[in-house]
């Protein structure tokens, strides 16, 4: 457990500004789809939100666990 830590935070490490573009952006839409569920506002919106997360959220676990854990 501890090196699968260690290989994460290593992995992190090496985050560019897209990477922490991705990661802020997938964390926003989260928050938002979350907020959606208690807000009338975003209802008709709740498609985009969905797909902006998953795309970011993808991209960012791509880049974690596939592409900088090695």
């Amino acid at each position: 457990m501890f090196n699968f830590i260690r290989k994460m935070i290593g992995a992190a490490n090496k985050y560019t500004f897209w990477d922490y573009f991705f990661l802020k952006t997938t964390l926003l839409s989260l928050g938002m789809l979350i907020g959606t569920y208690f807000s009338n506002f975003f209802i008709n919106y709740t498609f985009f939100l969905w797909a902006v997360f998953l795309i970011t959220y993808v991209c960012i676990m791509y880049r974690t666990f596939f592409k900088l854990m090695k």
